[in-house]
């Protein structure tokens, strides 16, 4: 056991029943409650397993990862530890027991882009989701419920947001069910538990019933309201079950010895209680794109650097930015050189909704066809174009979607009489670009034969076709060793071409949203506030948008940490979501914002 748990981790380890566990980022509850799951696995038997559930896989891979380290576990402890996702461990039940209320017995997962282009139909009935009223969002989530229910039913397709519901219903009917899953998880560990929506909690509820639950909380961390977390569910958990309540917020091990938590806490309260705080610095820059980014990048290289220097080859630091556009405007930004600075080398946590559908054309145009098999790379461009931005999914990709399918008609129609297809239609530099992918000589290596294709279709004539090269650079499922390439591989070797190119690409996205071995975080890293959730580094630099300006006034703000930068937006989700960011570091966070604009967050208080 280490030597330096605070009292209220020895507390905890010394605590029988249910636990609720409350405490801010780096306070230690996912290292106590490691060390409390050992205590648990060692009083299991042999065929039983102590359950750790969290939302984000980084934080079940850094669990993984802090068990096999931890010294005190014995190897039949650890192998006794079953670390997942609540979306994982709910899959699996249901792929188990969903027969029992009507499902299919073979059901499949609707992946997020697929789940898009089976409701384009609908999504493209309405505005943008900010622009709608409450009624037309509950109208519009009404009939998207309603065709995914019905997929669900007659074809067992699923998506991710009918798992919790679904697992719910099949517990609260069945008491023996919820027996025999404690049978075999009589300790569920609850990670993140404040971030749990409605349906969620009522899994949790039926099964704390018969399981013991020690379930761990930041009441400050709660940044995903939108999905349906409550800020009274610590309160449901403690009427619900009487546990035993600890509050580890005054410790602070992952940034020991800086002012960084100080500062994170001060954020929540908008009151500054120092004028500078160790391990936080600010700078600023100029409301151009260009000097923005060059501001960026040499923070980013100035921090690398540092990190390189302390010796160590396992550092990390994360770019966190508050939108999706600005992560791909960054990493953009990085892949090339600035000026006298240099390229950063990084990965990217981009929505890959556009990236797996462009993935599924690249694979199928890897695969062997004919021109009899058009139709269905015409019908895959389509749905690229339909599912793209997910749910959001836009009226003008919609009809683009539309107008594409359109032109193929036209076309086949024209070969139908004779008659040659004029110059004008998108066909001509579509089928263009198609025909000379069937004519190139594919080697059997997964990697550079994906390139070959990727690098036709973006330097193509066909703009559609240019985008989706583009958006497949962003894959990183082809890295030597990965199980994509290896079955890739398999499959060349076993027929002498990529036969089922498709439907192993296919494979691996959906293996990739259930995977807890993620690769381990090194080197740099560029994502959205968000996403950042779970995770730790060694720096990070959190980077926001800046004003667009004409004749002095603001006449865009966007991609800011509080919504235009107003101060009638400052309000709790703000506060939770930049703190989460901040506090990810454990050595240095360093922000950056307009000098002509600078974050609000900064500009009230003291």
């Amino acid at each position: 056991m280490p030597l330096d748990l605070s009292k209220g981790q020895k507390d905890v380890l010394a605590a029988a029943g249910h636990i609720l566990v409350r405490g801010g980022p780096g306070s230690g509850k996912t290292t106590v409650s490691i060390l409390k799951t050992g205590q648990y696995a060692a009083d299991i038997r042999p065929t039983q397993r102590v359950l750790f559930l969290s939302f984000a896989r980084a934080t079940v891979s850094r669990v993984l990862e802090a068990i096999a380290e931890e010294k005190s576990l014995t190897p039949q402890a650890r192998a006794s530890i079953e670390v997942d996702t609540y979306h994982s461990f709910f899959w699996k039940t249901l792929k188990t027991h969903g027969y029992l209320s009507g499902l299919p017995r073979k059901l499949a997962l609707l992946t997020p882009p697929a789940e898009a282009v089976a409701v384009s139909h609908i999504t493209a009935d309405y505005k943008a989701v900010s622009k709608l009223s409450d009624d037309e969002k509950a109208e519009r989530t009404a009939r998207i419920n309603a065709e995914l229910s019905v997929l669900a039913q007659t074809k067992g397709s699923i998506c991710f947001n009918q798992f919790a519901p679904a697992v719910a219903d099949l517990l609260e009917a069945s008491t023996r069910l919820c027996s025999l899953i404690a049978a075999h998880y009589p300790v569920i560990v609850l990670d993140e538990f404040q971030d749990t929506n409605w349906d969620q909690w009522r899994v949790v509820k039926a099964l704390g019933a018969h399981s013991t639950l020690l379930a761990l909380a930041d009441p400050e961390q709660r940044i995903f309201d939108f999905i349906g977390a409550d800020p009274e569910r610590l309160n449901h958990f403690v009427e619900a079950f009487e546990p035993k309540e600890f509050d580890l917020a005054g410790d602070n091990h992952r940034s020991k010895g800086t002012e960084i938590s100080i500062f994170g806490n001060d954020i929540l309260r908008g009151k500054f209680s120092k004028n500078a705080y160790e391990g936080v610095t600010f700078g600023t820059f100029a409301s151009v794109e260009a000097l923005a980014l060059a501001k960026l990048k040499s923070e980013t290289l100035a921090a690398r650097t540092r990190l390189i220097e302390t010796g160590r080859s396992d550092w990390s630091m994360a770019i966190l930015v508050p939108t999706k556009k600005l992560t791909r405007v960054v990493s953009d930004a990085f892949r090339g050189p600035t000026g006298k600075l240099p390229a950063i080398i990084h990965d990217a946590a981009i929505d890959m909704e556009a990236a797996i559908l462009g993935a599924n054309i690249v694979a199928w145009l890897m695969q062997p066809k004919s021109t009899a098999d058009r139709h269905i790379f015409v019908q895959l461009v389509a749905d690229y174009h339909r599912g793209k931005n997910g749910n959001e999914a836009s009226k003008t990709n919609i009809e683009k979607g539309a107008s594409i399918l359109k032109a193929y008609g036209r076309m086949t129609d024209f070969a139908a009489r004779g008659r040659p297809l004029p110059a004008t239609s998108i066909m001509v530099a579509m089928m263009d670009v198609y025909e000379r992918a069937l004519a190139l000589k594919l080697s059997g290596d997964p990697d550079a034969d994906w390139t070959a294709v990727r690098l036709l279709m973006e330097n193509g004539d066909c703009k559609h076709l240019s985008e989706i090269g583009l958006e497949t650079r962003n894959v990183r499922l082809l890295d030597r060793g990965t199980q994509l390439r290896q079955a890739l591989s398999q499959d060349w070797r076993t027929f002498g071409e990529f036969r089922n190119a498709v439907a192993i690409v296919r494979a691996a996205f959906v293996q990739e949203h259930f995977s807890s071995r993620l690769k381990a975080e090194r080197g740099v890293f560029v994502m959205n506030m968000h996403k950042a959730k779970g995770k730790q580094f060694d720096e990070v630099i959190i980077f926001e948008g800046w004003p667009i300006r004409a004749k002095g006034q603001i006449v865009s703000n966007s991609n800011r940490i509080v919504q235009q930068n107003d101060l009638a937006n400052v309000g709790t989700e703000a506060r939770q979501n930049f703190r989460v960011s901040v506090t990810r570091a454990k050595q240095r966070t360093t922000i950056l914002t307009p000098k002509d604009n600078v974050c609000v967050l900064f500009s009230e208080g003291d």
